[in-house]
């Protein structure tokens, strides 16, 4: 079922928390709603759950208006943080609770029942009762639950939260084979841009209630629509360098760096004032660094490394900047030693040092 938000405003007193978003959700599609704490992600969820009502703005399920329609009318299934399971109740009647509600025959409830529990692999649990199982089983149920009704839609309020690293990897990984299979329209509220980046169809990043940009995980990522979306997307961040732009020389330039740039780049970055100031992003991968000095590179201080198996995170020194790159796993080198690094210009972003824009994304480079 396609959902569509118009306008949607919710205010507090004097704060508002969601502002004008518009968004569009197709029917089947996986959309992640991301943004730190505060961004009015999950007010944004309660309001199309009905448990708010927005100050203005309408929500559309299918044709449907549905901003005067009660929360048991409106047949989405949401499933909490908190997991929301009834403790004096078996696994059984907790998954069972909501076509009892709707008073289906039992014949018609032991058959749903048996068939979700089988898709989640929690059939040996469903004499149990919440106290007896772990997190992750938990949460396994609460999707159970959610599941069994058949809804036009899943709303999902940072549902794997609570659980631990190791959990939270292998329940994305089901979440993601159980919307495959089921098909059915999800919009998930998270933080977490590794869960975002995974799970998606499409990212709608917020911030202060505004929507920041909303496209494919990849696009997202590689094509950040501002330094907001840049930083908070992608770990480690985006590295930033605040410097100008010397056309004679043809590169960019900070403080202990000199950066040539492409033709395109500099066609496009002529379009500033006149002042030429600037800030280059660079992801960290798109950074490589070598011990042995090399021509056209650049010398930085190691600050520290550290060791993550596979690669080796390395925090230079450069100036008076902080940056990140990526190197082997295998790389060492000591604290305050002196290292060369190259950035790949073909990955570099620029952005407008005052609103913060990316200037690619104006300038249609």
């Amino acid at each position: 079922m396609s959902i569509k938000l118009q306008h949607l405003t919710k205010v507090f007193g004097k704060s508002t928390v969601v502002d004008g978003l518009s968004l569009e959700i197709n029917d089947g599609e996986f959309l992640v709603l991301l943004g730190p704490s505060g961004c009015g992600k999950s007010t944004t969820l309660r309001m199309l759950a009905g448990l708010e009502d927005a100050t203005s703005g309408d929500i559309f399920i299918g044709d449907e208006r549905v901003n005067d329609v009660p929360p048991q009318h409106r047949d989405l299934a949401m499933v909490f943080q908190n997991y929301a399971l009834y403790p004096h109740m078996t696994v059984t009647d907790n998954i069972a609770y909501p076509l009892r509600v709707r008073k289906m025959s039992r014949e018609q409830i032991a058959s749903s029942v048996e068939k979700v529990a089988a898709l989640l692999e929690i059939k040996p649990l469903l004499a149990r009762k919440p106290r007896e199982l772990s997190g992750g089983e938990r949460q396994r149920v609460a999707l159970a639950r959610a599941i069994v009704r058949e809804p036009r839609a899943y709303l999902m309020d940072e549902p794997l939260s609570n659980l631990d690293a190791r959990l939270r990897v292998q329940m994305r990984g089901e979440l993601k084979r159980l919307q495959h299979e089921l098909g059915t329209t999800t919009i998930y509220v998270t933080h977490d841009q590794a869960e975002a980046m995974t799970l998606a169809h499409r990212i709608a990043v917020m911030r202060n209630g505004k929507l920041q940009q909303l496209d494919s995980p990849l696009e997202i990522y590689n094509r950040p629509a501002n330094r907001f979306v840049a930083e908070f997307v992608g770990s480690p961040a985006m590295n930033f360098i605040e410097g100008s732009v010397d056309f004679a020389a043809r590169r960019f330039r900070s403080e202990k760096l000199s950066v040539l740039l492409r033709q395109d780049q500099l066609e496009s970055l002529a379009k500033l004032n006149s002042d030429k100031r600037v800030v280059l992003g660079i992801r960290p991968e798109h950074i490589s660094v070598s011990q042995i000095p090399q021509d056209e590179w650049s010398p930085a201080e190691v600050y520290v490394t550290e060791l993550m198996g596979s690669e080796t995170y390395v925090f230079l020194t450069l100036g008076g900047t902080r940056i990140i790159a990526r190197a082997s796993g295998d790389f060492r080198a000591a604290v305050e030693s002196v290292v060369w690094l190259q950035m790949d210009t073909a990955k570099a972003h620029f952005f407008d040092p005052d609103m913060g824009h990316r200037l690619e994304e104006i300038f249609k480079l």
